[in-house]
């Protein structure tokens, strides 16, 4: 029934900065802006493939309890190399860890709050095998 996660709608606080940090830290392309009456409100950045996220202008300060979403995960073939280029761009990446569910992950996030998730398949992991993850 589904192929793929399509887009991941996000507000920001500060669009530009939101761009910058897609466009310049994290490497996405911009696919397009969305225009309202000549004013630019938002734009959609690629994520693989078909997968996008999708950015709009949000009026309210950044509020890290209480992000305008919880988090979206991104996959990716090299956790190493993916933080490695990263951080070289000056994007603050929390170290790697085994989660839960046999994956490597590492954490960041956005100029808004948006906890950004990323990871990296293996043989092990439950996206695979079908285990259920035990949290105890």
């Amino acid at each position: 029934m589904f192929t793929r996660l399509a887009h991941v709608c996000i507000g920001a606080t500060d669009l530009a900065a939101s761009e910058r940090f897609y466009v310049e830290g994290l490497g996405m392309e911009k696919a397009f802006d969305f225009i309202r009456r000549g004013e630019r409100f938002g734009f959609y950045v690629k994520a693989g493939e078909t997968t996008f996220v999708e950015v709009f202008a949000e009026g309210a300060a950044p509020n890290y309890e209480r992000p305008i979403i919880k988090h979206f995960c991104l996959e990716v073939a090299d956790i190493d190399q993916t933080i490695a280029a990263l951080t070289a761009r000056g994007v603050v990446v929390e170290p790697k860890k085994m989660g839960a569910d046999n994956n490597w992950q590492a954490w960041l996030t956005d100029p808004s709050g948006v906890r950004i998730e990323l990871m990296q398949y293996n043989e092990a992991s439950t996206q695979f095998t079908g285990e259920p993850v035990i949290l105890d």
